[in-house]
């Protein structure tokens, strides 16, 4: 598969520009949080030796390195991302480990992907940000040969992950709500936390024998009090709100949101390593027809 190397629409300008180095900043936080859900997921999934899989926001390839280990030297993976830092650390990554039958590309499932190519499609914590999310899921559905799978995982609702809420509500007491034409990740981490909407967008898509499962983990969102809030503060539905009210408000707001939010933070399970959220996701599998 080669790059399609999408045309830097804003949504992929602001990943770039605006959340890419943050995400590096936390990539130990981050990364080892979604892990936990796809974990508990990975080793179920029908992938087998021999296999071609698709990683759609692949992200820092750790998942997709994984499966390539599953499919073995005679199978292939190919990670697609928009963000170029990335894609630079998992092709980094898949050196250092060895690993040949594993592919990082720049691409955009919302624009372009292959078609009738690969037997499986995975996704982790990405669908959630497609602005066209129906259009997304059927061109990785197209992706899939005839009787292909798909597996992606999603966070559930807002209540259902109470760290990421807390931090927006927080934010909200002292800060304006993000305007309509906000910068923004896209729809948000909670857009197919509905399992009716998410199912119907599935459906809408051409997917058959469409399932739902739950997955409830704990992950550590920060080492330390200090390290909680400066992460809710740049990443996600709180970190939004603090950006999007532009420095000056915002910074002469922070002592007022850090200290709500290091009693919230402080009131949460703690051990040796950090401090941990409850956090719950869906695991949405479905069918190409044939």
């Amino acid at each position: 598969m080669e790059a399609s190397n999408p045309a830097d629409t804003d949504f992929v300008k602001f990943w770039n520009a605006v959340l890419a180095p943050k995400f590096a900043k936390y990539r130990h936080i981050l990364q080892g949080g979604l892990s936990r859900h796809s974990a508990a997921v990975l080793p179920a999934l029908p992938i087998e030796k021999g296999m071609s899989v698709l990683d759609v926001g692949c992200g820092w390839g750790d998942m997709s390195l994984q499966v390539a280990g599953r499919v073995g030297p005679a199978g292939r993976v190919v990670g697609i991302d928009c963000v170029d830092a990335f894609l630079a650390e998992a092709r980094k990554d898949a050196a250092a480990m060895g690993l040949t039958n594993v592919q990082f590309v720049r691409g955009d499932a919302e624009i372009a992907l292959p078609e009738n190519e690969f037997d499986y499609v995975v996704a982790r914590f990405g669908t959630m940000f497609f602005t066209n999310p129906v259009a997304a899921l059927r061109r990785m559905r197209l992706a899939l040969k005839p009787g292909g799978g798909m597996t992606h995982i999603v966070w559930r609702r807002r209540e259902d992950n109470p760290a990421w809420q807390e931090a927006k509500t927080i934010a909200l007491r002292y800060l304006p709500p993000p305007g309509e034409n906000a910068d923004s990740c896209g729809p948000g981490p909670f857009s197919m936390g509905n399992q009716e909407t998410a199912g119907t967008m599935m459906k809408s898509a051409g997917f058959q024998d469409v399932t739902f499962t739950r997955v409830d983990e704990k992950i550590m969102i920060g080492t330390t009090p200090d390290e909680c809030i400066a992460f809710a503060l740049a990443i996600g539905p709180g970190g939004e709100v603090f950006r999007e009210a532009g420095e000056q408000l915002a910074e002469a707001r922070r002592p007022e949101i850090e200290r709500d939010m290091r009693s919230y933070f402080e009131s949460l399970e703690r051990d040796g390593k950090g401090i941990w959220a409850p956090t719950s996701s869906w695991v949405i599998s479905g069918r190409n027809p044939g």
